[in-house]
């Protein structure tokens, strides 16, 4: 007679197409949720300081990048098992993404709050396994940037941190922002 096995219970993963049809069903309808490695993630709700830092560096990207790059604002990016929606993201031109969401991307940014550990950890493997060359962790509460570049198989290898006071260098151009001009500090 053969042992009896017990297994845990395992929690029932999304792909991204059936996650998609319960979107285009309305089943998410007035809640903020992404798709995460197959898991259904619920966002918490953005500070004004997040919004507004989103507002003003989406504007300062706009212009930045507008010869080779689209600017997303918290649309999806397609990344394997996941559809984040990332606070910001720089396209490239060659599509409007009308049929499919975009697979790559120069740069993506993410405007933390109280999400700085899921932005820094879960986000940023997300990005490098998509292999985003240049991922930005705008920390509010630190006012300061983490600038993670060199993905190599799930990890961002180089990080540095850009203050306040100090000019940020935008991928793919000859130009930099001023960091105090879109960073919105909580007071």
């Amino acid at each position: 007679m053969g042992t009896l096995q017990l297994h845990e219970p395992q929690p029932r993963l999304f792909t991204p197409r059936e996650y998609s049809n319960l979107a285009e069903l309305g089943t998410f309808e007035h809640e903020r949720v992404e798709l995460i490695r197959g898991v259904i993630i619920s966002m918490t709700p953005p500070s004004v300081f997040h919004d507004a830092t989103v507002m003003k560096l989406a504007d300062l990207l706009v212009f930045a990048c507008r010869k080779h790059a689209w600017v997303r604002t918290q649309m999806t990016f397609a990344s394997r098992q996941s559809l984040p929606q990332p606070d910001l993201a720089c396209v490239p031109r060659t599509t409007d993404y009308a049929t499919a969401h975009p697979r790559e991307a120069f740069l993506i940014a993410e405007v933390a709050d109280s999400g700085l550990n899921y932005d820094s950890t879960t986000k940023a493997e997300l990005y490098s396994e998509a292999g985003v060359p240049e991922y930005w962790v705008v920390d509010l509460n630190g006012k300061q940037i983490e600038v993670r570049t060199e993905p190599k198989r799930g990890a961002y290898t180089t990080m540095h941190v850009v203050g306040f006071s100090e000019r940020i260098a935008v991928p793919g151009t000859k130009k930099t922002l001023r960091v105090s001009d879109f960073l919105t500090p909580k007071r």
